[in-house]
């Protein structure tokens, strides 16, 4: 991967956990040249760069010294709209994690300053990028599967089930006031929306703390530790239900989880339409199951057959498991093809991410309440 004068994308890493891990790998495959790590203090930050090979930056202020191309921003929650702010008036394009802020209004204003820069600025809903996903899409936009009748799913995890343990996303402060539904509540809901063409209207929504007090102290998210020590009240929720309405007046409904025993990242989905319906599991994303009223199909993933995109997105012969890692890497290459002035298909934007955090705020604002609340419709790019 180059620019236009014929060097590797200059890029830097903010926050080196568990997810940036993930960035710095995909960066490195899509051929960038990574830089510079900055992590949660100076000593991390050190620590991250002698692993990594790169430069520790100390701080914010040192990123427009570096003259990069892009930003990933990898930090929590509470500091996103901070490093997405350095990032652009460093001058670089930004990946920023999701979810994009803490709040509509912050989301709101990162979108517009990306904009107002011409900055490419992307949010990781990386399950768009199993070629499956795309193959469903495309056949909704065939007509393949007719007018929708229902549209519900679950993710679930475990990394939460035991009371000790902890990260800072159970924390209010560093994570925002929702914990399950805006960390992947957020993905289940950009996917319906993407691969339906389906938007959500309305939503009634539940939320449950199923675990009271957990650890004070933390460690890194999905590292199966426990730890010891003095407990904190948790006000964040562990799981979350909620009922939706789109705007074409579809019902759908979804179960969003952190805590449920043997789920390790079972994001799934059944979409029911008047002809045909779709299920998808992304623990096992090689096929997916195809119904109708008289048959059923099992289609597998191929890079020899089915839509262009899905074809262009399946790297590995069938039979060859394609899963998050992939996905995660066709995100970051397609993000850097678009600072280099492509045009990808179905790359997620600063507006899919001002779309994901009204989303969250409904849900937040109908748990609360106890009643139906409408989900302001925005502007698409």
């Amino acid at each position: 991967m180059t620019t236009v004068s014929g060097r590797p994308l200059r890029v830097a890493i903010l926050g080196a956990g568990m997810i940036g891990e993930v960035h710095r790998r995909a960066a490195l495959l899509a051929g960038a040249e990574l830089v510079g790590v900055m992590a949660s203090s100076p000593e991390r930050s050190a620590e991250a760069a002698a692993k990594w090979g790169v430069q520790a930056i100390g701080s914010l202020d040192d990123l427009a010294a570096l003259e990069l191309d892009m930003v990933h921003v990898c930090s929590p929650n509470n500091l996103h709209a901070a490093h997405v702010e350095a990032a652009v008036a460093a001058g670089a394009h930004v990946i920023c994690e999701k979810p994009l802020a803490v709040g509509t209004q912050e989301a709101l204003r990162l979108h517009a300053l990306a904009a107002d820069a011409g900055k490419v600025a992307t949010v990781p809903f990386v399950y768009r990028f199993h070629p499956l996903v795309r193959e469903i899409r495309a056949r909704r936009e065939a007509g393949e599967f007719g007018a929708w009748q229902l549209l519900h799913g679950s993710y679930l995890q475990d990394w939460l089930l035991s009371p000790q343990a902890t990260s800072w996303r159970v924390d209010s402060g560093a994570g925002g006031p929702s914990r399950a539904f805006a960390d992947i509540g957020s993905h289940w809901c950009d996917l319906m929306e993407f691969v339906t063409g389906e938007r959500i209207a309305s939503v009634m929504a539940a939320m449950t703390i199923t675990v009271p007090e957990r650890p004070a102290a933390s460690h890194r998210s999905f590292s199966g530790g426990n730890t010891a020590g003095p407990l904190a009240n948790v006000d964040t929720e562990d799981a979350a239900t909620i009922l939706f309405r789109t705007q074409r007046g579809v019902l759908g409904s979804a179960v969003i989880s952190q805590v449920s025993a043997g789920r390790k990242n079972r994001l799934w989905f059944e979409f029911d339409g008047a002809s045909k319906s779709a299920v998808f599991d992304q623990e096992t994303p090689e096929t997916v199951w195809l119904g109708r009223e008289g048959s059923i199909e099992i289609l597998q993933r191929s890079p020899e057959q089915g839509a262009a995109d899905a074809r262009r997105l399946s790297s590995l012969p069938p039979g060859h498991a394609q899963g998050y890692a992939q996905c995660f890497e066709n995100f970051v290459a397609d993000s850097y093809a678009a600072v280099l002035g492509e045009g990808p298909a179905g790359l997620p934007t600063f507006a899919d991410g001002l779309r994901s955090a009204r989303i969250i705020d409904a849900v937040i604002a109908s748990a609360q309440s106890g009643a139906w609340v409408d989900v302001p419709a925005e502007p698409q790019n």
